[in-house]
């Protein structure tokens, strides 16, 4: 079943049943009071693994269509980013969550000022999931990316296939799918040592949310069916 016409509807939100949708307090206040919905106009819902169907707002939602199961994303993206101070992590994850990236990780690196532990951590990883749900919803995406709990490099850089942001690394290319940004004091010799291959984000200096965010375009951009794969580039 096609997509409904971007203009045909009106908003998007995410429930725990498609057959039996039931909107949580909050996000109907969001579209009655916010985005000021009337009954009838149509709005599409998800499940946040891959399933969604249009269905009529209202008292209650109304399914206007069938169950539709987006295939699954190729290859899974992942960007680990360096915790920094104030609300720039909720600022890195609402924007790599409208890119489509789908997994997102919080770290702590050697250099790292900010240090999410304990209850504390819990508190700020529960909060980056909420603002990935909301952005979620904005954007309009049929899966939540997973905000996993914070990280310690070492358990990050081991992955398959990590890269390291670093000025005078490569380009990134076709394939790569997992990046970490450090923080605004960069990697320390023992975290190059690694030997983990590094990746450049461009020719300036950026912020630690920043090249964050920047790694997740171009990532995005590079997988098939993004930005540059479809202009040709």
């Amino acid at each position: 079943m096609p997509a409904p016409p971007v203009g045909a509807v009106k908003a998007h939100a995410f429930v725990d049943d498609l057959d039996v949708p039931v909107l949580e307090p909050g996000d109907r206040h969001h579209l009655e009071r916010v985005l000021r919905l009337v009954p009838g106009d149509v709005v599409t819902i998800a499940d946040g693994e891959g399933s969604w169907r249009p269905c009529r707002f209202g008292a209650s939602l109304e399914p206007a269509g069938e169950v539709v199961m987006d295939p699954g994303p190729v290859p899974l993206l992942t960007v680990a980013f360096a915790v920094v101070k104030g609300d720039r992590p909720e600022w890195t994850v609402q924007k790599l969550t409208e890119l489509g990236v789908d997994v997102i990780v919080p770290m702590h690196t050697d250099r790292s000022v900010v240090r999410w532990v304990g209850e504390r951590g819990e508190r700020h990883v529960a909060r980056l999931r909420r603002v990935a749900r909301e952005s979620a919803m904005q954007a309009r995406r049929s899966r939540l990316p997973l905000v996993e709990p914070v990280a310690p490099f070492t358990a990050v850089v081991n992955r398959p296939g990590a890269l390291l942001a670093a000025p005078g690394g490569r380009s990134l290319a076709p394939g790569d799918a997992l990046v970490l940004v450090g923080p605004e004091g960069g990697w320390t010799s023992a975290e190059v040592a690694e030997g983990k291959a590094t990746i450049s984000l461009g020719p300036t200096v950026l912020r630690s949310e920043t090249a964050a965010v920047a790694a997740g375009v171009l990532l995005a951009a590079l997988r098939p069916g993004g930005a540059l794969n479809a202009k040709g580039g």
